[in-house]
């Protein structure tokens, strides 16, 4: 019958409770504060970024809460050094089964304007870094017959001025994402993605001076334009990332989540 579930129907139920999750670009910003909710979650976590000591402080703030971190460097876009970092957390923290792939730069500019290498540095960080990390974790979510992908996107993949290198990059990790679901679903992995809109952190701050604006006028101007009234946190973002890695979510796969605050007119 149509909705009712079988004893062996949901592979997640036998799932541990506790889990080893790996996230990128989580030195700060929105990738830091999903580290340490997945943290708090009860998560043993990879806190990488390009380097190891720029994740100290999420490791610290991880640990100091109670939690189990390790932080862990490399250039995402690096095949060797992303198989290193893994081998590493393999051996301190265990097998991941949650990955999120929140690594990412901006070179912004208008097309005309853009080089070669500032298209390039973007797409590599977003989709090569990402398609280099899943690939590696994935072989232990198929082994373990249950994991969790995570993507994170923008709502600068529905186009963007000035972002072009960017707005592309987030609109193929939403390909990549539904790819993902299609691949892994057989063996109890799900894939989603996260569009953030307006979040206050480093990067927009970065896109703020870009265009010779104050950073409080580049939030108030943002915020006008925000169904809620007011801009987003990185703490939105954890929380839906919190949800698409919890083992209730078993059936949600291949989806993109707009943490926006409203449509986006």
């Amino acid at each position: 019958m149509t909705g009712t579930p079988s004893p062996d129907a949901t592979p997640e139920a036998a799932a541990p409770a506790a889990r080893v999750a790996l996230v990128t670009g989580a030195a700060r910003g929105i990738g830091a504060a999903i580290a340490q909710r997945l943290a708090a979650d009860g998560h043993a976590v990879g806190v990488l970024d390009i380097t190891a000591d720029a994740c100290g402080d999420t490791v610290a703030a991880i640990t100091a809460a109670g939690g189990r971190a390790v932080a862990l460097g490399a250039d995402v876009a690096d095949a060797a050094a992303v198989e290193a970092a893994l081998s590493r957390l393999v051996d301190e923290l265990g097998a991941p089964t949650i990955l999120v792939n929140n690594a990412g730069i901006i070179r912004d500019n208008l097309l005309f304007k853009m080089t070669e290498d500032d298209w390039d540095a973007v797409l590599s960080v977003h989709l090569r870094g990402a398609f280099l990390v899943t690939r590696a974790v994935q072989a232990h979510m198929v082994a373990a017959g249950w994991g969790r992908i995570v993507n994170l996107s923008s709502t600068s993949a529905l186009g963007n001025r000035g972002q072009a290198n960017y707005a592309a990059a987030k609109a193929g990790m939403q390909g990549l994402t539904k790819t993902l679901a299609l691949e892994l679903g057989r063996y109890g992995v799900t894939a989603n993605a996260i569009a953030p809109g307006f979040i206050q952190t480093d990067m927009t701050r970065q896109t703020a001076a870009r265009i010779g604006v104050p950073f409080d006028e580049f939030v108030a101007a943002a915020t006008r334009e925000i169904p809620v009234g007011r801009a987003g946190t990185p703490d939105d973002i954890a929380a839906a990332a919190a949800f698409f890695c919890a083992p209730e979510a078993g059936f949600v796969s291949g989806q993109v989540l707009y943490v926006a605050g409203g449509p986006r007119a």
